[in-house]
Formats: C-alpha cells, sequence, structure tokens
C-alpha cells in the first residue's frame, strides 16, 4: 500500500456536518427518445460542457421542460437537509433569474448559502438535461459564471465551521477552481474537517487526471465515484484493481455501480452494499448526488459504514424513482421507516 502524506483523520465535531463546494446551476430537464440524442450527437448518458449559443439551441429543440435547482455538490447538500443534517454551500451564481431561483431554492432547505452573486460577466449556470425512456440522463451543461470560482470565493468561516468538507469533481477545469480547491483543503485540515472529494464524470476525469491523481492522494479522505470514473481515474479496466489503487491512495473510498449496489473500501475492510430496490426507474439524474447524502450523513452521525452505504443505496432509490436530481420525500422518514435511523 502506497505510503500517506498525511495522518488519518477523526471526524471533528463542528456547526456544520458537510459544507460542500460546487457548481450553482439550473436544471432543465426534458423527456426525449434515443433517436433525439443521435439528432443532435449527444453521447446517450455523459455529461458534456457547452457553450451560451449551444445552450440556446439546444433548449429551443427541448420538448416541455421542468426547471429545478441542481449542481452536484449541491444536490448531495439537498440530500444531506433531507436527512437533517445542517449543511452548507459556496458555489457562484449571477445576479439574474436562475441565480434567484438557485439561491432562493436551496436556502428554503435550510441550507447555509451567502456566496454574494456575481454582478457583471457571464449568466448563472443551466444544465440541460435529456431523459430516455430507460431513465438514462445525458446532460449539457453551460457553466456560465460558476466556471470562475476561485480563492476569493471560498467562505473561510463556513469552511472551518464544518466536520466534513465536500468537493464537486466537475468544478476542476480551470486552475482558479484547482487553486480554490486546495486552499478549501488547507481550512479544513486546520480546523480539524475531513476533506470528500467526489469525481462527478469520467470525461472530466481523462481531462484532469494527474491533478486529480495529486490532489486525492495529498488532500482527500474521503473519495467518491462510479464505476465508470474509478477506471479511468487509474486506466485500468478491472473494477477490483481500481478499488485497490483507491484505497492506496485515501483512507476510505465509495464507490458506487449502479444496479450491482456499491462497495466501500477502508483500512482493513471492504463492504459490499446491494442497491435499494426501486419499483421504476424514472431518471437516474442525481443517484450519485444522493448516495453522497446518505453515506456522508451516516458518517457524520458515527454510523458503521455498512449503514452509511444502505443510507446512500435509499436515498438513490429515491431520486431515481421521479424526474429531477432532489428528493421529492423526507429522506429521514424513509430511513427511520428502513430501520436504518432511530427516531
Amino acid at each position: 500500500m502506497a505510503e500517506r502524506t498525511r495522518a488519518k483523520r477523526t471526524i471533528a465535531e463542528h456547526s456544520y456536518d458537510v459544507v460542500g463546494i460546487g457548481n450553482a446551476i439550473v436544471d432543465i430537464i426534458a423527456r426525449c427518445d434515443d433517436a433525439f440524442l443521435s439528432k443532435h450527437d449527444l453521447a446517450k448518458g455523459f455529461m458534456r460542457l457547452i457553450p451560451a449559443g449551444e445552450a440556446g439551441r439546444l433548449y429551443e429543440a427541448m420538448g416541455p421542460a421542468i426547471e429545478r435547482s441542481g449542481g452536484s455538490a449541491a444536490n448531495t447538500i439537498a440530500g444531506l437537509a433531507s436527512f437533517g443534517a445542517k449543511c452548507g454551500f459556496i458555489g457562484r451564481v449571477a445576479a439574474d433569474q436562475f441565480g434567484g431561483i438557485f439561491r432562493h431554492d436551496i436556502r428554503s432547505l435550510g441550507v447555509a448559502y451567502d456566496t454574494p452573486p456575481a454582478d457583471e460577466g457571464e449568466p448563472t449556470a443551466r444544465c440541460l438535461i435529456f431523459v430516455t425512456p430507460d431513465g438514462e440522463r445525458t446532460m449539457n451543461t453551460f457553466l456560465g459564471t460558476s466556471v470562475h470560482f476561485a480563492p476569493a470565493d471560498i467562505d473561510a468561516s463556513l469552511i472551518e465551521a464544518a466536520s466534513i468538507v465536500y468537493l464537486e469533481g466537475y468544478l476542476f477545469d480551470r486552475e482558479e477552481a484547482k487553486d480554490a480547491f486546495k486552499e478549501a483543503a488547507r481550512l479544513a485540515r486546520t480546523s480539524g474537517a475531513k476533506v470528500a472529494l467526489t469525481l462527478s464524470d469520467a470525461f472530466c476525469v481523462d481531462r484532469h487526471r494527474a491533478d486529480f491523481l495529486t490532489f486525492i492522494r495529498e488532500e482527500t479522505d474521503i473519495l467518491f465515484a462510479n464505476e465508470k470514473e474509478i477506471t479511468s481515474l487509474y486506466e485500468v479496466n478491472s473494477f477490483a484493481e481500481a478499488a485497490d489503487a483507491a484505497l492506496a491512495d485515501c483512507e476510505l473510498a465509495v464507490l458506487t455501480r449502479s444496479q450491482e449496489g456499491s462497495l466501500i473500501v477502508a483500512d482493513g475492510e471492504t463492504i459490499t452494499v446491494a442497491p435499494e430496490p426501486v419499483r421504476e426507474v424514472v431518471d437516474v439524474t442525481g443517484a450519485g448526488d444522493l448516495y453522497a447524502s446518505g453515506f456522508l450523513y451516516g458518517l457524520t452521525q458515527g454510523a458503521p459504514l455498512a449503514t452509511c452505504g444502505g443510507l446512500g443505496s435509499l436515498a438513490a432509490a429515491e431520486v431515481i424513482g421521479h424526474i429531477g436530481a432532489r428528493p421529492e420525500a423526507s429522506l429521514r422518514a424513509l430511513a427511520q421507516k428502513r430501520g436504518l435511523l432511530g427516531e
């Protein structure tokens, strides 16, 4: 096993369970068929970054849509709030209509969100999500002002008040954002918080593999990834090889495998978690984000890792049963009903 650069840290007692940092995005979600994806050269099941002009063209081409606040880390924070966690979020929006929607939605959940809106430059980010009949989602993201996230956007007092700081890999596209992640990790270390990172997307990993590996090895305590992302990160064909490599690089890796459940690897134990049964898969948007919600909630409450995984599976199952990437039912109530949480 590779030598760790930092001593293993326990979760500290703080005012906030989790503070997330990520893209502040409004999701625009519409149903389509595979022919629509082919017509517009969209790679099914993947996320890609698009310029403002293409965002406009796709918006005009899509059918009736639902507009909801989104963003990967913001979805995770929304899920944590549904479990009853105390959370904060940091992410850039513009002083425009979509920015107002995002700000209202996340604050309405009881989440601390005080990032000042940008009054000049690009508009608030949006993600055009196309959902096919099999529930798969294809995402086309215009990052807008969120892409300009920089160390100056870090709210040091919020980071220092967190038990876990959760970082979204999608934000890793610019050097300023990478610097912001490093600053957030530095503040977390100083305050005794753990640093969690989600890889977000296999294409994102391909673009920034070397920088991701360095950040994981030097700064990350908890790594979240799906099977495509983790095998891409380590450039291996075997999921087992990738899991072993992840364990060598961080103290806890949480690896999801869609309908095959998830694998939790930590010092001295490997735990397989079965997926939660789902009556109908409607839209898989946010499944990984909500899995992270459940897992992190369990971790902040001192639950065994297997229970953390069970909470993650429960949250993921709830969100894929309806359109949209945020829970519609109380995750705390669902977890209590399943016996995963006490009253």
